[in-house]
C-alpha cells in the first residue's frame, strides 16, 4: 500500500488527534459519561437518527432541509467531511463557524480528557452542546459506522430511526455477514420507536423485523419516489432515499410537528450534498465524483452509469481507495472490458496500487495505469482543449479523495 500526505494543513489538528493514534475505539459508556457531567444537552430534543452503509449522509440532508423548508428549527450531524470539519454540524443549513467549532472543542477539553473521548465522540459532544444553545425543534443525527456502540446512539430521544442501504463495510468492526453488521446498525431501535426503510437485501429485512418487534417499535417500508419527484441530489438511488426522508418529514406529524406534503417536497428539491454522483470542472472540462467506497456503492455507481453510458462505451475510471477496503470487489464491479481505470493513492491514507491491483485481478491487469495523482491524469487525459473523453471521466472510491481535491481547488462546482 502507499501513503500520500494531504496538503491542506487541518484546522482542528490542535484540538482532536489523528486517527491513527487512538484507532477505532466503539462504545457507548464513554459518551453517556460525558454526556451526562454536561447536564445531558438536547436530552429533550428529539432526535431521527440514520443510520446505514450508503446513502445515510443524503438521508439525512434531505430530512434537515425539509425540516427548513418547514420553517422548523433543526440540527444536522453528518460524517465525514469533504474540506472542513465544520460541515459536520449544522443548524438550519448554517455550517458551525471554524471559531466557535474551536471554542466549543476548547471548552470540552477537560470532559473530553477525563472520559478519553475519541475524535468523533468530540465532535457529536460538541455539535449537542451546540444545538443546546440554538433552541432547536428536531435533531438529524447521522451514525458513524456503526449502530448499538455510536456516539450519536448515546442521544437519549430518538423516536425516529431512518435507515439507508445496509451492505458490507467495515467488516474488521461490525462483522463479516450481512447479518452481524445488520445486527449491528438494527440495535439502534429502541422501545416504541418508529422506523423507516426502503427495501433491503433478505438478510437484512429479517434483522430489521426481527429487532422491530422485540422492541415493540413500528417498520415502514417504503418505495422509491416517482420521476415526479424533483429531488436536488442526482442519482436513481436517491429516490429510495429521498423516500425515506419524505416518510421521516411525514411522521413527525405524529410527533407534534406540522410539516406539510408541499413543504417536503420544497425541501427535498432544495437539498444538496456535495461529492455524490456530482458533476464538477477541471480546468473547464467536466468530470463526474462519486465518494463510493465499497462494494454495495461500487454496484450502485455502475447501474447509475447506464444512465449517461451507452453499452459497451468505454469509460475512464480515476480510482483512490484505501488499503482496508475491498478494492478488488470494487474494481470487479465498476470497471468493464473496454474501459481504463487510473489507480491513484487517497491523500493521508494507506491505498491500494495498481501493481496490487494488477496482481489480486489478472484478468483486468492490463486496463489498469498508476499515478502519482488525480491532477496527473486528468493533464494526461485532457492534452489539450480539444480532449475531451466520452462518456466523461469517474473519479470515485473515496470521500477522503475527493475531499482533498475540492480543498486543494483541483476540482470546483461548475458557476451556476
Amino acid at each position: 500500500m502507499t501513503r500520500s500526505k494531504l496538503d491542506p494543513l487541518d484546522e482542528l489538528a490542535d484540538l482532536l488527534s489523528p486517527f491513527e493514534q487512538r484507532g477505532m475505539d466503539l462504545s457507548l459508556e464513554r459518551m453517556q459519561a460525558a454526556l451526562a457531567a454536561l447536564a445531558n444537552p438536547c436530552a429533550g430534543v428529539p432526535a431521527v437518527q440514520v443510520v446505514g452503509t450508503n446513502g445515510k449522509g443524503s438521508i439525512a440532508c434531505m430530512i434537515h432541509s425539509g425540516l427548513t423548508a418547514a420553517g422548523l428549527r433543526s440540527g444536522l450531524t453528518t460524517s465525514p467531511h469533504l474540506t472542513s470539519w465544520c460541515e459536520r454540524i449544522c443548524v438550519n443549513q448554517q455550517q458551525i463557524e471554524l471559531a466557535q467549532l474551536r471554542q466549543r472543542l476548547k471548552q470540552l477539553q477537560p470532559v473530553a480528557r477525563h472520559h478519553n473521548l475519541t475524535p468523533f465522540e468530540q465532535l457529536i459532544t460538541a455539535a449537542l452542546v451546540h444545538f443546546e444553545a440554538n433552541a432547536l425543534d428536531w435533531l438529524v443525527l447521522e451514525a458513524g459506522l456503526g449502530g448499538r456502540l455510536d456516539a450519536t446512539t448515546a442521544h437519549p430521544n430518538r423516536p425516529l430511526i431512518a435507515i439507508g442501504s445496509i451492505g458490507m463495510d467495515h467488516c474488521e468492526h461490525l462483522g463479516h455477514s450481512l447479518t452481524a453488521i445488520s445486527s449491528e446498525k438494527a440495535a439502534v431501535i429502541g422501545p416504541g420507536a418508529h422506523v423507516i426503510s426502503a427495501p433491503q437485501h433478505d438478510a437484512v429485512t429479517k434483522v430489521l423485523e426481527e429487532r422491530s418487534q422485540d422492541m415493540g417499535a413500528t417498520l415502514e417500508w417504503v418505495k422509491p419516489l416517482t420521476d415526479e419527484w424533483e429531488l436536488g441530489l442526482s442519482g436513481h438511488l436517491q429516490r429510495r432515499n429521498g423516500a425515506v426522508a419524505r416518510a421521516a418529514l411525514r411522521r413527525m406529524n405524529a410527533l407534534g410537528s406540522t410539516i406539510t406534503e408541499e413543504q417536503i417536497r420544497r425541501g427535498l428539491a432544495q437539498a444538496r450534498w456535495p461529492g455524490r454522483l456530482q458533476t464538477l470542472h477541471w480546468n473547464h472540462h467536466s468530470v463526474r465524483v462519486d465518494g463510493a467506497h465499497n462494494p454495495d456503492a461500487a454496484e450502485q455507481l455502475a447501474l447509475e452509469r447506464r444512465c449517461w453510458s451507452e453499452s459497451g462505451q468505454r469509460q475512464i475510471w480515476i480510482l483512490g481507495i484505501q488499503g482496508h477496503k475491498q478494492a478488488p470487489e470494487m474494481l470487479r464491479i465498476l470497471v468493464e472490458p473496454n474501459d481504463e481505470a487510473w489507480i491513484v493513492p487517497v491523500p493521508g491514507h494507506v491505498s491500494w496500487t495498481a501493481d496490487q491491483l494488477s496482481e489480486t485481478c489478472p484478468t483486468h491487469a492490463h486496463q489498469l495505469r498508476s499515478a502519482s495523482c488525480v491532477e496527473d491524469v486528468l493533464v494526461n487525459l485532457f492534452k489539450n482543449d480539444a480532449d475531451n473523453p466520452k462518456p466523461a471521466p469517474v473519479i470515485a472510491g473515496s470521500l477522503y479523495l475527493i475531499g482533498s481535491l475540492l480543498a486543494k481547488g483541483v476540482l470546483k462546482e461548475p458557476k451556476r
